[in-house]
């Protein structure tokens, strides 16, 4: 089963998680808005597909599927083959959420395999394989029971840091995280290449074979002065291509998505936030998608610090053609401007079974917002403080109604609940040292940290279930999850954690 399809995560009788007792109480077309004016309201939004099941129990739990087939069976003490998982997080939502995973029962590195440079980006998975791509400028086919290399394709050597007009990363080449069309069969990657231009390329998972490639660059700017970091998104035949700037901030930059067919041919789409500068769409986790196509995503801070809203940041909604369709800023937008306090650290987080998304950056607050309607400047449906979020977040559905998020606080990771009604209350929070963007695997919550500790979590309390040293890791880097095994990017290469089962 692959993992990629909208719905797929929830269809053939897989149930939500329930939380109960436990739970702790507590960037273009479009127009300027003024501050304060809300965005045209698009049309209705159908929720997220998420089963409905009954509340019962208490604590959190995740009860058997029903008919569900045995899993093929696993070396003594090894990988598993199992699903697809063929973007960031497993879906378009990038809700980060498998039911039917395994709870930690000894878990232990499996294997590690050495790769020709930092892995920043989340591999991917398909038939066996795990994709990954390197700043050395290469991408990888690696065995997922075994890990030994089936082919290594070099698509360009990395560019320098010094050959940029700032930035942090030395070398560069891909940063962000592929992602897998099951339509094509092609996995696409984006790299930054000598000249400093930005390809994509469409890989064939079977060999590492190119069968696509195409400037990426969005038109009539410096490439120089453009990052290319967040996670890519194939919807709908299209590729999208998210841009921020390198850190620092030089040059002049905005935050733009850049979306092209998966044929490799036809015309480009392009959305440039409508600010002076700046507003980077440079979540790692990257665009998320609706059912119907839209894209959404959460920019940046923008130059303009008072007048009308500029949509930096920002929570925007886009049509699949990368038109501006509808928007949502805090109240203190131009004040978080002039703090470099933007919104745009972690990408959105689609809520399952709703239509709402979680978005939560630099500047502390998090944020519930309505797709159906999202409000222009403050105009959330809920509202907490205290996180200060970097990279991807996570969530699932609640029995009983409601979904519970877990967001990548620099401060430590936080569960926050929220109810039908849309009303977000605190849970737990894990020490500060435990930060790394999360994902659920049945009832863990797992999160990488940049000195290598892989930390699995209760869902429902927060207690530690196990600890593995996976290898010291990127700041946003973040698990993908096959069988019975985590891949982890690691600044060696990739290593694959054997959960249990």
């Amino acid at each position: 089963m692959s993992a990629l399809g909208w719905g797929k995560r929830w269809a053939a009788g897989l149930v939500p998680l329930v939380v109960g007792v436990m739970v702790l109480a507590g960037c273009s077309s479009g127009s300027d808005d003024s501050a304060g004016s809300p965005a045209p309201a698009p049309a209705t939004v159908a929720a997220y597909p998420a089963p409905s099941v009954p509340a019962s129990g208490a604590g959190l739990v995740l009860p058997a599927v029903a008919g569900a087939p045995a899993p093929p069976p696993a070396p003594s003490g090894g990988v598993r083959p199992g699903a697809d998982w063929p973007t960031y997080h497993g879906d378009a939502t990038r809700a980060g959420y498998v039911p039917t995973g395994p709870d930690p029962a000894n878990p232990a590195v499996a294997w590690q395999t050495p790769l020709d440079g930092k892995v920043y980006g989340s591999p991917v998975v398909v038939a066996g394989e795990v994709v990954a791509a390197t700043q050395g400028g290469s991408v990888y086919g690696l065995d997922a029971v075994t890990g030994a290399v089936r082919w290594r394709t070099h698509l360009a050597d990395p560019v320098p840091g010094s050959a940029l007009p700032c930035g942090n990363i030395d070398p560069i080449s891909v940063t962000s995280s592929p992602a897998l069309d099951p339509a094509s069969g092609q996995v696409f990657v984006a790299t930054t290449e000598a000249g400093v231009v930005h390809q994509l390329y469409g890989i064939d998972p079977v060999n590492g074979g190119v069968r696509s490639k195409r400037n990426a660059d969005v038109p009539g700017v410096d490439p120089a002065t453009y990052l290319q970091r967040g996670a890519l998104l194939v919807s709908g035949g299209t590729v999208y291509v998210p841009y921020g700037g390198n850190y620092g901030d030089c040059g002049q930059y905005r935050g733009s998505v850049v979306g092209l067919p998966t044929t490799g041919t036809g015309a480009a789409k392009l959305f440039v936030v409508p600010t002076p500068r700046e507003g980077g769409i440079w979540a790692a986790s990257g665009p998320a998608a609706l059912p119907n196509g839209d894209v959404i995503v959460t920019t940046g801070n923008g130059e303009a610090t008072s007048g009308n809203w500029d949509h930096s940041d920002s929570v925007l909604r886009l049509s699949s053609n990368l038109a501006l369709v509808d928007g949502f800023a805090p109240q203190q937008w131009a004040e978080e401007n002039s703090t470099d306090a933007d919104l745009g650290s972690m990408g959105p987080v689609l809520l399952p079974g709703t239509h709402f998304v979680i978005a939560a950056g630099k500047g502390g607050g998090v944020f519930l917002v309505d797709l159906a309607g999202m409000g222009g400047v403050s105009g959330q449906k809920g509202q907490l403080d205290g996180c200060e979020a970097y990279g991807g977040g996570a969530a699932a559905p609640v029995q009983g109604g409601g979904s519970v998020a877990y967001l990548p606080c620099s401060s430590g990771l936080l569960q926050v609940r929220v109810g039908p009604d849309g009303q977000l209350t605190k849970g737990w929070q894990a020490p500060s040292q435990v930060s790394g963007s999360p994902l659920i695997v049945g009832t863990t919550v797992w999160s990488l940290q940049q000195d290598g500790a892989l930390v699995g979590l209760d869902a429902a309390t927060g207690a530690e279930r196990a600890r593995v040293s996976a290898g010291d890791a990127t700041r946003f880097a973040t698990p993908a999850y096959s069988g019975n095994a985590l891949f982890l990017p690691t600044n060696h290469g990739i290593t694959a954690v054997r959960l249990g089962g």
